[in-house]
């Protein structure tokens, strides 16, 4: 019913992920190769074929469309006056650091994570405090000891959290999620949980919003949503912030005001509209697609490649892939993958130090484009292997 399998060509299209060498092939930056659901398609060929794109309102159909969306995929009934819309996800965040925090404070990240994170603190004045997830055997967990101990600092005074996590794949469980909010509220830690790849998940698993696991969660936490993922619609620059408790939400609300941040443009509504409202047997079958890119990605790893490990393939439709049995360095590597064949992937070392050893690879492209994504990335690791040793 839906065509992921034709090559759609984004060179000379101001693509950010396709302004590269014409040899080269991106499977770097988080968007997706394929054309956004039909149904967003014609809504915005609607709307720009009224032809005139003044100021735009957030009407009443866009808070039914999340709420409608949250209720019957998430389980999750929002109100209203919860939700305010936004210009993107990071810049809600960069709002909220500077209104919620003052400089000089820790914001508290768990590592490796969406480098992003580091730009927005770092950028506002603020201290990253880096807490570490643990790592065993291919699985990402918490160390809830060392998290209280930085959540106890004085300083610390806000957690990002990736819900699911980017780069790892991790969706996190209504147990680990409730302690989290636990100790931030005993903490008087206020959350920013960054719930933007909610929709990206494996097929027959579920993510958990946060805001919804318990009511320490719902007042201590700001959730921050959109389709831009989920329905490839980045450009947009479309999101919303869920914001229960009433105090907070008018604080955030004001800073995002001050930072002119909580506009729409005049194609943000229609398509967030068209995505929630009609969007979901597109993204059904969207969802089968990059699971069977991954499953693709680590039965060719198992058996032609075995120097480089799928970690997760539960969430998102990147792949965090653990490399260290490669001879010689990962950043080294990376750039040499990119020098030697043309593949262009993402060194794990952006994401913390915690990343070193690792890469981010998106599949959120054509199978064919896999295929070849893997041949070079082969070729790649053999001849490292071989001028490394």
């Amino acid at each position: 019913m839906y065509d992921f399998d034709t090559i759609v060509d984004r060179r000379d299209s101001y693509s950010l992920k396709w302004d590269v060498a014409e040899h080269e092939l991106p499977m770097w930056v988080a968007d997706m190769d394929f054309k956004t659901a039909p149904e967003i398609q014609a809504a915005i060929e609607k709307r720009a074929a009224h032809g005139v794109f003044g100021y735009t309102r957030v009407p009443e159909a866009w808070y039914e469309a999340y709420r409608y969306w949250w209720r019957e995929y998430h389980s999750w009934d929002i109100l209203k006056e919860w939700l305010v819309y936004c210009s993107g996800v990071i810049p809600a965040i960069s709002s909220a650091v500077r209104k919620l925090t003052t400089p000089g404070e820790n914001i508290l990240i768990q590592t490796p994570v969406y480098n992003s994170f580091f730009r927005v603190i770092q950028n506002n004045g603020r201290n990253v405090q880096a807490c570490p997830l643990r790592y065993d055997d291919y699985v990402y967990s918490i160390d809830f000891e060392a998290l209280e101990r930085s959540l106890a600092d004085p300083q610390t005074s806000m957690m990002i959290l990736c819900n699911p996590h980017n780069p790892v794949g991790k969706i996190w469980d209504s147990g680990t999620l409730a302690k989290i909010g636990d100790l931030c509220a005993r903490h008087h830690v206020v959350v920013i949980s960054d719930e933007i790849h909610c929709d990206l998940v494996a097929p027959g698993t579920e993510y958990i919003p946060f805001a919804s696991v318990s009511e320490a969660c719902r007042q201590n936490s700001i959730s921050l949503v959109s389709p831009a993922k989920t329905f490839n619609l980045s450009g947009l620059q479309t999101a919303a912030a869920i914001v229960p408790d009433k105090v907070l939400r008018h604080r955030l609300w004001r800073g995002m005001d001050t930072d002119e941040v909580a506009e729409p443009n005049a194609f943000a509504i229609d398509a967030t509209i068209a995505a929630y409202r009609e969007g979901a047997d597109w993204l059904d079958a969207l969802r089968e697609y990059i699971q069977q890119n991954k499953e693709y990605v680590k039965d060719y790893l198992d058996h032609e490649l075995k120097q480089v490990r799928v970690v997760s393939t539960d969430a998102t439709y990147l792949l965090w892939l653990e490399c260290e049995r490669l001879a010689g360095s990962v950043t080294k590597f990376v750039r040499y993958l990119r020098e030697s064949t043309g593949l262009f992937i993402m060194d794990g070392r952006v994401y913390g130090q915690e990343g070193a050893g690792f890469v981010r690879m998106n599949v959120a492209c054509p199978r064919s484009v896999v295929q070849d994504g893997m041949k070079r990335l082969k070729t790649g690791v053999l001849r490292y292997d071989i001028i490394s040793r």
